[in-house]
C-alpha cells in the first residue's frame, strides 16, 4: 500500500511544530513511519497519548506529581496533533480532543507553575481558556494568547513558559473556531469580539496587573492579534507569528489538510464559501490604526503562509511606534523548526515592553 501523500505532508510541514511543543520525536517518526493511510492519523496519536496518560497514573499513585504533570502535558499534545487536521472525522477529532482536555486539566494544578481552567462570556456561551501564573508575584503583567486555525491552548505549555519564567502570566484561549470553541462557534474574522470579552473577563480579575497586557498570535493568530490590537488601543505590545496579511491571498496555496480544515472551522458550505470568507480575513483596513510595539517572526521557507505576507504587515503597520521583523531565513511555518532563534527573544522584548 502507498503511504497517502497526507501523511508527507503532515511531516513537510509539522514536525518542527509537534517536537518543540512537546511531542517526543521518537514518537513522531513512530507514527510517520508506522501508518499507511490517513485515516489512521488520529488513532495512532490516541494510542500515543494512552502511553503517557499511563505514565501520569502511575506517577500519581507514587507521589510524583510534578512527574505526573509532564506526563499529563505530553499526553493531552498527543491527542491534539491527533485531532488538529481530522476533520473529515468529527466524532473521532471529538473524541480524541475531549482526552487532550480532560489531561491537560488534569495537569494545570500540579504543574511547577500550575493553572486554572477560566470560563470567558462570549455571546451568552462561554469560551474558554488557561491562566497560568508566575509565582512571587501578585498582580503581574500578562501576555494573551491567540491560537491559529489548528492549534488550541493545550498546546501551548512551552510557548507559555517563556513568559512565565520571566515574571509574565499567560493566559492562552480558545476562540471562535479553535480548540473548544470550534464545536459552539465558527471562525471570526473581526477577531477583536472575542479578544473584547477576555479584556472584560480580565477586568473582573485582581491578581493581574491591569495596566500592562500584551498579545501574541500565532499562524492565523498572528492575524487575530494584529486585527485586535489595531482595533483595542489597550494592548502594550503585540506579537505576530508568521501571520497571513490577507488570509484570502494565501488560501489557493494552502496543504490541503489546512484548506480542508479552514472550510470545516469556518462553517463553510463549499470551497466557494470558504474563499469568500477567507477573504474577510485581512488587515488592510484596519493595520495602519495599530500604534503599539509590534514584533513579527516569519519562516523564509513558510510554505503556508508565504513571508512576504508578513512583510505586508511590516510596511502596512505605518503608525505602530516600534516594528522588530526578525526573519528567519532557515525557518518553516512560525519557524518552529528554529524555535530557539527566537521564542526568549520575543519573550525577553514583550518584558522589556510590559515593565
Amino acid at each position: 500500500m502507498t503511504k497517502d501523500p497526507k501523511i508527507f505532508s503532515a511531516k513537510t510541514h509539522w514536525q518542527g511544530r509537534m517536537v518543540s511543543n512537546g511531542i517526543p520525536l521518537s514518537d513522531f517518526d513512530d507514527v510517520i513511519n508506522s501508518i499507511q493511510a490517513w485515516d489512521d492519523w488520529c488513532n495512532s496519536w490516541a494510542k500515543k497519548g494512552e502511553i503517557h496518560s499511563k505514565l501520569g497514573e502511575d506517577a500519581l499513585k507514587d507521589g510524583s506529581s510534578l512527574t505526573a504533570s509532564y506526563h499529563f502535558i505530553t499526553a493531552s499534545v498527543c491527542y491534539h496533533f491527533g485531532k488538529f487536521l481530522f476533520v473529515h472525522k468529527p466524532s473521532e477529532m471529538k473524541s480524541a480532543h475531549d482526552y487532550c482536555v480532560k489531561l491537560y486539566k488534569k495537569a494545570l494544578p500540579i504543574m511547577k507553575i500550575p493553572g486554572e481552567r477560566v470560563e470567558i462570556p462570549y455571546k451568552g456561551k462561554i469560551l474558554f481558556g488557561n491562566l497560568r501564573k508566575p509565582q512571587n508575584t501578585d498582580t503581574p503583567p500578562l501576555v494573551i494568547m491567540a491560537m491559529g486555525l489548528d492549534s488550541s491552548k493545550e498546546e501551548m505549555y512551552y510557548n507559555e513558559l517563556v513568559f512565565l519564567e520571566r515574571g509574565m502570566a499567560t493566559l492562552a484561549f480558545d476562540g471562535p473556531g479553535q480548540g473548544e470553541g470550534e464545536y459552539i462557534f465558527p471562525i471570526e474574522p473581526e477577531y477583536e469580539k472575542p479578544v473584547k470579552a477576555v479584556l472584560d473577563f480580565i477586568d473582573t480579575r485582581k491578581d493581574i496587573n491591569l495596566e500592562k497586557i500584551g498579545l501574541w498570535g500565532v499562524s492565523l493568530g498572528g492575524y487575530y492579534a494584529p486585527r485586535a490590537a489595531s482595533n483595542i488601543e489597550r494592548f502594550k505590545a503585540c506579537v505576530s507569528l508568521s501571520g497571513p496579511f490577507n488570509f484570502g491571498a494565501c488560501f489557493d496555496h494552502l496543504p490541503s489538510l489546512t484548506s480542508e480544515t479552514f472550510i470545516y472551522r469556518s462553517g463553510s458550505k463549499n470551497l466557494d464559501e470558504a474563499k469568500r470568507n477567507a477573504n474577510l480575513m485581512t488587515l488592510e483596513n484596519c493595520i495602519a490604526n495599530l500604534k503599539c510595539p509590534l514584533y513579527i517572526v516569519s519562516g523564509s521557507l513558510d510554505k503556508v503562509i508565504p513571508p512576504d505576507q508578513s512583510d505586508k504587515i511590516e510596511e502596512k503597520a505605518i503608525n505602530a511606534s516600534e516594528i522588530i521583523h526578525q526573519k528567519i531565513s532557515d525557518g518553516g511555518h512560525v519557524a518552529n523548526n528554529r524555535a530557539y532563534k527566537y521564542r526568549m527573544k520575543t519573550a525577553d522584548w514583550m518584558l522589556k515592553k510590559l515593565s
